[in-house]
């Protein structure tokens, strides 16, 4: 009798991943949109479907009282990316509102830390941190990127992965003559010595963006020091002017 049972049992379960296995094939086949299938494939993965949740984009920009978006802070090191990105972070703190900042060097030492300096290896750093910084706009959060961000290209792509108006680009702009002088760290001096290989302005290009949404004019050829405090507050007011440090409109909330 038991043996009976099972039978049945295995037989049915047979049954039931047959008709679901041709429920998923039908519906590939119909098109293979996320909306409409149950399983697809995503890069190197099969079988991955999207899981849409039940709190909106809105929702929770409107729970803190702000737009998400992505600040994106490129420039040469030693041009204060960092040292701007933390100051701003605190001055929207004191304004109640919420910021994250995402560091070029701490990202490296953990969901980073397996990748070099080789274009490949630099080009997936951006990738990976762009992705990270997507999500963390859409969850409402103000999200400061500072990150070396050499390539043009890089940075474009993660652009296109934004939604309109979420993605900020920071320039630093300062003289590479400057940095070098300035040398907080001593990675010039050790890149000039041969010590450290592919260090961006040395002897691995640094691509200026073309159109970035801000300039920060950081400091002309005499080595004068803008100071972060002042470009902070520049940055703070473009967000202020146009519309992140409160929640979006219902009519373009509806359009994200």
């Amino acid at each position: 009798m038991f043996r009976r049972q099972a039978s049945r049992l295995a037989s049915r379960c047979c049954t039931l991943a047959s008709r679901e296995c041709e429920d998923v094939r039908c519906l590939l086949s119909a098109g293979g949109s996320r909306a409409m299938s149950t399983a697809y494939t995503v890069g190197d993965s099969t079988n991955i479907k999207w899981h849409e949740g039940s709190v909106s984009r809105e929702e929770r920009e409107k729970l803190l009282d702000q737009r998400g978006c992505v600040l994106w802070f490129t420039g040469l090191s030693g041009s204060g990316k960092s040292t701007v990105a933390y100051t701003l972070e605190h001055a929207l703190a004191e304004r109640g509102k919420l910021a994250y900042v995402l560091d070029g060097d701490n990202i490296r030492h953990g969901l980073n830390q397996n990748l070099g300096f080789t274009a490949a290896d630099r080009e997936e750093n951006i990738r990976r941190i762009g992705e990270v910084s997507k999500l963390f706009a859409e969850s409402g959060m103000i999200t400061l990127v500072s990150f070396i961000s050499p390539y043009r290209a890089d940075r474009d792509r993660v652009r296109q992965r934004l939604a309109p108006g979420d993605f900020v680009e920071v320039y630093m702009k300062i003289p590479l003559e400057v940095c070098e002088s300035r040398d907080p760290k001593g990675l010039y001096k050790a890149a000039r010595a041969g010590k450290i290989k592919g260090f961006t302005g040395i002897d691995d290009p640094y691509e200026e963006p073309l159109q970035p949404e801000l300039a920060m004019e950081v400091s002309k050829a005499d080595g004068v020091m803008k100071a972060p405090e002042k470009m902070a507050g520049d940055i703070l007011a473009y967000l202020e002017n146009n519309g992140y440090l409160q929640r979006r409109p219902s009519s373009e909330a509806a359009a994200v």
